[in-house]
């Protein structure tokens, strides 16, 4: 007896192929040309986190990433030596993440403290009920405005002196707007002290006791060659002319060094990673596990920096001096700049695994040599950023 005969099936779907080249697919690439098949006409969610897993290799590894690299010193550089690494963000990526968001967010609260405190100076002054009031808020305010440029004078943040000139002349400016104001309403009293005399100004770049002048009295180094002496000279220009736009725009200084200090920081990574090597140089370890533990250090310091930060900003704009909230940001700004160095000697120490003499003396001589090391590139960014912006 003959089997009742099965009823014929749909036919299958045709195989999906590569709207580049034809191919037959195998998988979410496609193995002749490359081409992804998920193409850019999707949901612009799933774009933008594509952009992110693309740029920043950010995805739900950071959720297991950034926890472990503020609280457990030296654990994922453990794990990336030890093989375990596809679970976690990449070191690089790591660094570079965090080094452009914390320094991102340096910019919006250095502007921040700079309108807060501007702003503190001019309420205090347009709330005055008093000419005296007036004068003697007033008189603080330039009276520490003076201190600070003194305090200035001589270091790289000496080019921020314009600054804080332009700041002496808006609270000024605001104290004789409320004076004409309360002598508007006939508020009598005696007549305001005269401005601060203005502070006199240095003579800029000087060379052999003589103020630099392109044509008078140009840079003239005699073993250079003259292309050499021509872009000191126009580098010493553009100096030059930033000194008298920064008089305008103060936050225009701040804003090129903040901009520079990123590229200094990678410059140092690999520097610092040569000192690990050196000091460690009988451990055999490869250049590349040392540059390993300096991205990890690095990325930790833009963490902790950008946590300072973020503390700072709600405690100078919602928390005045003297409240309990505004003690607690302080303490939390304090145990984050104290966990730092401590954190750091604990990565060196479980990293390396030396006894703690040899670890703790490695550790004073690294500490220092990179200190001096930051201070000479924070100098040069300040350096650039002048003759740059």
């Amino acid at each position: 007896m003959n089997a009742t005969a099965a009823p014929a099936s749909a036919d299958p779907a045709p195989p999906a192929r590569c709207r580049n080249c034809g191919v037959t697919l195998q998988g979410p690439h496609c193995h002749a040309c490359g081409q992804p098949v998920k193409g850019l006409m999707r949901p612009l969610g799933s774009v933008f986190g594509d952009l992110l897993d693309s740029v920043f290799d950010l995805d739900l590894r950071v959720l297991r990433t950034v926890g472990p690299l503020f609280t457990k010193p030296g654990f994922l550089t453990l794990e990336y030596l030890a093989g375990r690494q596809v679970r976690y963000v990449t070191p690089f990526r790591l660094f570079f993440f965090l080094a452009v968001l914390a320094f991102f967010v340096a910019r919006l609260t250095v502007q921040i403290d700079a309108n807060v405190n501007l702003g503190e100076g001019n309420s205090a002054i347009a709330s005055a009920t008093t000419v005296e009031a007036v004068v003697r808020e007033r008189d603080a305010r330039l009276k520490q405005m003076d201190e600070a440029k003194r305090e200035m004078a001589g270091t790289p943040a000496a080019a921020g002196i314009p600054g804080i000139e332009a700041g002496q002349q808006a609270i000024r400016d605001a104290a004789d707007k409320r004076i004409r104001e309360l002598q508007a309403q006939g508020v009598s009293a005696v007549p305001p002290a005269p401005p601060a005399p203005p502070v006199p100004r240095d003579k800029g770049l000087v060379i052999n006791g003589q103020p630099w002048d392109a044509d008078k009295h140009p840079i003239a180094i005699g073993w250079l060659p003259e292309f050499a002496n021509r872009w000191l000279n126009t580098q010493a220009q553009h100096a030059s002319d930033n000194v008298e736009r920064l008089k305008k725009d103060p936050g225009a200084f701040k804003d090129a060094v903040l901009g520079a200090i990123p590229t200094t920081l990678f410059v140092l990574v690999p520097v610092f990673a040569l000192l690990l090597k050196l000091a460690y140089v009988f451990k055999r370890r490869l250049y590349m596990e040392h540059l390993i533990v300096a991205l990890h250090s690095h990325a930790f310091l833009c963490q902790c920096l950008l946590l300072v930060l973020l503390a700072h900003v709600p405690s100078e704009t919602f928390a005045p001096d003297g409240t309990w909230l505004n003690g607690v940001f302080d303490w939390v700004e304090g145990l984050l700049l104290l966990w730092m160095p401590v954190y750091l000697l604990l990565m060196q120490k479980r990293v390396y695994g030396q006894g703690w003499p040899m670890t703790l003396l490695k550790y004073g001589v690294l500490g220092v040599i990179y200190s001096v090391l930051l201070a000479f590139a924070v100098t040069a960014a300040a350096m650039i950023g002048l003759v740059s912006m």
